[in-house]
């Protein structure tokens, strides 16, 4: 069931992600999926270093934490996955 969650909340927060920055991102639903949860995974390992990782009630600061670190990867990832496209087609 964790799994599913996982993938529930890369789903989310991956599309958030690619809302928030500006212009087209050329990276498929899957890879959304996967940087998103990377990112979810990113924004965790901060909150917990910085010691907001587990409050009482709603952890805000954690989840916004989560969609930083999102916004991060698929930024990153979209980059990346449009230079690795760009020089496949140079070489075909």
């Amino acid at each position: 069931m964790t799994w599913l969650w996982a993938i529930i909340v890369g789903l989310v927060l991956g599309l958030i992600a690619k809302a928030i920055i500006p212009g087209k991102q050329q990276i498929p639903l899957w890879l959304t999926v996967i940087f998103g949860m990377l990112g979810s995974v990113l924004g965790n390992w901060v909150a917990t270093g910085i010691g907001v990782n587990d409050t009482k009630g709603i952890d805000w600061i954690r989840h916004l934490l989560q969609l930083a670190g999102a916004v991060v990867v698929v930024a990153v990832g979209d980059r990346l996955w449009v230079s690795m496209r760009g020089r496949k087609r140079h070489t075909a």
